[in-house]
């Protein structure tokens, strides 16, 4: 399995680097809350999407990273979406951003339809990190080396 997993991880890194930076698919987020959020939303802010879920013990092991990074940055123009797998029962994602007090927007992918658009996620934490124009720049499956991360959040935030 972490063979697999290795395997993967190195595959996809190759499909978004920085100089091949592509539009991240519209879809919509439904949040927590019953609002709804596009990724036309997303337009004039640094977004990190990270798909995720509550029984997944990397993502449960990185969220303090995730709620740190937006902490930092969040004033600056910058934003998360914690989508929840489809397979996550609601009761649990519900439970699990009250408890956490995760800051930032949380959306349940019921259908899976946002996990498909996504470049259909199946591997669980899948971080997406997107610029200021929609545009996916980074891809990590697994736990983002986060001084990494923050140094390129740092760099898109510079940007006009």
């Amino acid at each position: 399995m972490a063979a697999a997993l290795v395997l993967t991880a190195a595959g996809a890194a190759g499909l978004y680097g920085c100089s091949g930076a592509q539009a991240a698919p519209e879809s919509t987020f439904v949040l927590l809350d019953g609002s709804r959020q596009s990724t036309a939303d997303m337009k004039g802010k640094v977004t990190l999407v990270n798909f995720w879920a509550t029984s997944c013990v990397t993502c449960v092991a990185e969220m303090p990273k995730i709620i740190s990074t937006y902490n930092q940055y969040q004033p600056r123009g910058y934003d998360t979406i914690a989508v929840a797998m489809s397979y996550d029962p609601p009761s649990y994602v519900v439970n699990y951003t009250a408890s956490r007090k995760l800051p930032f927007k949380v959306a349940i992918d019921n259908t899976g339809a946002v996990a498909k658009a996504w470049g259909d996620v199946q591997l669980t934490p899948t971080t997406f990190l997107v610029n200021k124009r929609g545009e996916i720049v980074k891809r990590y499956v697994g736990e983002p080396d986060f001084a990494a991360l923050h140094q390129l959040i740092e760099q898109l935030l510079a940007e006009t």
